[in-house]
């Protein structure tokens, strides 16, 4: 079995898309955690986007893309500029469909904000999966 699994993670494409869904469930429940918490789904996302491309980088850079620990400071700072691009797309998916305009999604679900929020949430995770794959396969793990 151990085999079996190693023999899976050296398959890059694998090992991303196992990375990928692991980040977006840390990058989800921790969004989904925030708001409960403090209900400002703003701050919820940006933090949540910073667990988030920490979680991506550690795993991309050490386990799907096996990068030296060389330059791996610029490598984190051109992630961070990369994943910044996606954080303000998420920041403005949720200004747009939970705080500014929620009855977009509301009219499907009684107008409930807790589950525009939760919809807006995995809408936008699909939408950031599928960039953030090729801004990190193009530009930054060569």
């Amino acid at each position: 079995m151990k085999k079996q699994l190693k023999v899976l993670f050296d398959n890059e494409i694998f090992s991303y898309l196992f990375f990928g869904v692991s980040t977006t469930l840390v990058s989800i429940l921790a969004r989904l955690l925030l708001y409960q918490l403090t209900h400002q789904e703003l701050l919820a996302t940006a933090l949540a986007n910073m667990i988030g491309i920490l979680f991506a980088f550690i795993t991309n850079d050490t386990i799907v893309f096996k990068q030296v620990r060389k330059n791996w400071y610029l490598r984190l700072i051109k992630f961070f500029l990369a994943r910044l691009s996606t954080l303000l797309l998420d920041l403005l998916l949720t200004y747009l469909f939970v705080t500014e305009f929620p009855s977009i999604i509301g009219q499907f679900v009684n107008q409930n904000i807790d589950r525009v929020n939760t919809i807006e949430t995995f809408l936008a995770q699909i939408l950031i999966i599928i960039i953030n794959y090729i801004i990190s396969k193009v530009y930054i793990f060569k």
